[in-house]
């Protein structure tokens, strides 16, 4: 058993959005993303599928030419290499569910 918060220790960074792994499964990799208003994560996609959770705030999803607005409790999951980015609207915990087999880095990467 594993267990992690996603609302211990948050800390939001002023030039771009913190990404921090909240624990490893078998299959999965939790992720957190702490976004404060205005911060941007680029265009960009996951070579697996994923799952996103808003777990607080507010975040302008865009996907498929398409913007989302996505708010406390919204879910969205993406399959394999669809492009899409992330505006945050207010200041947002992002819950992230990728597969061991994507990269946590890469993620970090976006948020650079």
């Amino acid at each position: 058993m594993k267990t992690a918060s996603l609302t211990n220790n948050i800390s939001y960074k002023e030039d771009k959005p913190n990404v921090s792994v909240l624990f490893k499964t078998k299959t999965t990799k939790e992720i957190r993303i702490l976004m404060k208003k205005g911060q941007i994560m680029e265009e960009h996609k996951a070579p697996q599928p994923i799952v996103i959770e808003i777990f607080e705030g507010a975040i302008d999803f865009g996907v498929n030419g398409e913007q989302l607005l996505l708010k406390k409790g919204d879910l969205i999951t993406l399959e394999a290499h669809v492009l899409h980015d992330l505006t945050c609207v207010a200041d947002a915990i992002v819950r992230l569910s990728i597969s061991n087999l994507d990269d946590e880095e890469r993620v970090k990467n976006v948020a650079s």
